[in-house]
């Protein structure tokens, strides 16, 4: 899916937007990807005779996978006049693992699966992988904040 749904979806814009196409979005996950750029300005600085993406960096990916699967079901309440919006933020992160190091060229496989709903809160669970490969797992919750 394109550029536009997720930048309809969700608050995040380039330079700070981790997720750039959509492969599959359902009401339970979404699959979507990212391309490191070879010369993203954080190696400068970020071990730069050994470029990584910062552990911090992929969770972000996660959790606005994670926003977008609740902005696509804002949307489509909305769509049928049933909900004023709002944008999904993180409320909690309840555990990270990070496995396999992320380098420049990668591209990343962002998924984001919703474990619970419980009122205006979502607990979901989510990783970054690269190849097949886990790098990133973690747990988080979001609220719908009212815009």
């Amino acid at each position: 899916m394109s550029m536009e749904f997720i930048l309809d979806r969700i608050p995040h814009r380039p330079p700070f937007l981790w997720l750039d196409r959509v492969l599959e979005i359902n009401d339970e996950m979404v699959r979507a990807e990212k391309d490191v750029p070879l010369d993203l300005d954080i190696f400068q600085g970020h071990y730069p005779h050994y470029p990584l993406v910062p552990g911090v960096l992929l969770c972000e990916a996660v959790f606005q996978a994670g926003a977008l699967l609740i902005g696509e079901r804002i949307q489509q309440q909305r769509d049928k006049g049933k909900d004023r919006g709002g944008v999904p933020v993180l409320t909690r992160i309840l555990g990270a693992k990070f496995k396999r190091e992320v380098r420049p060229g990668d591209v990343l496989e962002v998924t984001a699966r919703l474990i619970e709903r419980m009122g205006p809160a979502w607990l979901m669970k989510g990783q970054v992988r690269v190849g097949g490969k886990i790098m990133v797992q973690v747990e988080f919750a979001c609220a719908r904040k009212e815009e």
